[in-house]
């Protein structure tokens, strides 16, 4: 979903920096961390035809990787192992390094290899953190020396979730993706995330999403105050997301793997994003491994991964 809007960033004093970031004089490495959902309410349908959301992001530990390297040769040229996806205009990483080259008169060039790993169509915003890591990277290579709400407010122009995914960790996220709010980070978890063989049109589900007074609305401030409280249960037992009232009904499937996560010891587990991944949250690393496994054999999962949150600020990380 493309933002026009002015890029807001509420209660927000954070140096910008990055983890698993290598750099070198003439090149860079990035890592590209995935999102999923922990809470996704809609609140109504604008007049404009944007839907205003309130959503709680996380991080999570999964990630494609960005290799940028400069060039004495002018433009823009990449490769990626993902022989699905565009490699020139219609793709959010070309366009992120082509505002930034324009804005800034960069003559030289750069060579762009995309190591996908995240699943696309998926609810994972796996091209808007690649577009975040663009961001970043030329910002850094070119000694540009933008600050975080800088890029954030440049993203927003390139996608709703782009801001979010340079901000990273547990967030609060309203308008149309527009305004965040850094939270604490949630506690940390095991979680099973699974693609389901079947993808999801983003477009699709909020053209068919019904909003009426018989509309159950998620407890996202609840979650919100569980997250300050550090309290696991508390944000697991509030896990819900409207959209699913439009995927689950298109495909059933996903309920279905919902229900295997929770029967194999999930706290929880939940839709992200329009879909189709869905993931579960665990306590007990061996049942999520277990489930793991289980979903690995699953005719309607495509692939699957344990993985953890993933914070801004990891102890043992170099920013």
């Amino acid at each position: 979903m493309k933002s026009n809007f002015l890029f807001v960033i509420v209660k927000l004093s954070l140096k910008l920096k990055w983890g698993n970031t290598m750099n070198r004089r003439n090149e860079i490495h990035l890592k590209a961390y995935a999102k999923i959902n922990l809470g996704l309410d809609v609140v109504r349908r604008r007049e404009d035809g944007y839907h205003e959301v309130r959503m709680v992001m996380q991080t999570v530990g999964m990630y494609d990787v960005l290799d940028i390297k400069k060039s004495n040769k002018p433009g823009i040229r990449m490769t990626s192992n993902a022989t699905y996806i565009p490699l020139d205009e219609g793709n959010l990483v070309y366009r992120a390094v082509d505002m930034l080259f324009k804005e800034f008169d960069i003559n030289e060039g750069v060579d762009i290899y995309l190591e996908k790993f995240i699943p696309v169509a998926a609810g994972m915003a796996g091209g808007s953190t690649d577009c975040a890591a663009a961001f970043v990277g030329i910002n850094k290579l070119f000694s540009l020396g933008l600050n975080m709400e800088e890029l954030m407010d440049r993203g927003a122009k390139l996608g709703a979730d782009v801001p979010y995914c340079i901000l990273r960790g547990t967030a609060l996220s309203e308008g149309i993706g527009e305004i965040l709010t850094p939270l604490n980070p949630a506690p940390n978890c095991h979680v099973v995330v699974a693609k389901p063989v079947v993808s999801v049109s983003t477009k699709y589900v909020y053209e068919n999403l019904v909003l009426d007074e018989n509309t159950h609305h998620p407890d996202i401030d609840g979650m919100v105050q569980a997250i300050k409280n550090g309290d696991l249960k508390g944000i697991t037992d509030r896990m819900e997301n409207v959209l699913e009232t439009v995927t689950v009904k298109e495909y059933p499937q996903i309920e279905r793997i919902k229900d295997t996560m929770k029967e194999h010891g999930a706290m929880n587990s939940l839709m992200s994003g329009s879909g189709s991944t869905v993931f579960g949250i665990y306590d007990d690393y061996d049942k999520a491994s277990e489930t793991l496994e289980i979903l690995r054999k699953d005719k309607d999962v495509k692939k699957s991964y344990l993985t953890r949150f993933f914070h801004r600020y990891p102890k043992t990380e170099e920013r």
